[in-house]
């Protein structure tokens, strides 16, 4: 899903205007599937974490439009997002060096991105139990 997405949206021409902190310079040299599944496993992210990061990708392309995810944002935008996710959902999470460790930035950059993203959320990072359940039902 993320890889399909990202793929799309790499065809929307970039400009000054839509420039993030979530750009990277280069796209990285690993998948976003496979980004992901390394953050997973060695950050020991529950699956409702990874399930709301999709809530956390339309609610922010819902309030700011000019954002996408791309090859240029996937990476640096899901290891805030599941940074984030994890101390909204969970009782036990990763501290942000071991973060910024399987996530391949310092954790300087964490810490701004995370701060932007929360930022970009405007704080609303929580979701509730029927709409994780309906992303669920939209993706099986």
């Amino acid at each position: 899903l993320l890889d399909r997405l990202t793929t799309h949206n790499d065809n929307i021409p970039l400009s000054h205007a839509n420039l993030t902190r979530f750009h990277s310079r280069a796209v990285p040299g690993i998948s976003v599937s496979d980004y992901v599944r390394r953050i997973v496993k060695y950050a020991s992210i529950e699956k409702a974490v990874v399930l709301l990061v999709l809530v956390y990708i339309d609610r922010i392309c819902d309030l700011h439009n000019t954002f996408t995810i791309s090859s240029l944002t996937s990476h640096r935008f899901l290891i805030s997002a599941l940074t984030a996710g994890s101390k909204a959902v969970s009782d036990i999470y990763c501290t942000n060096t071991h973060f910024a460790k399987v996530g391949g930035i310092t954790l300087q950059e964490l810490n701004l991105l995370e701060v932007e993203f929360c930022t970009m959320m405007h704080w609303r990072l929580a979701c509730n139990h029927s709409l994780l359940q309906q992303y669920y039902v939209n993706l099986v």
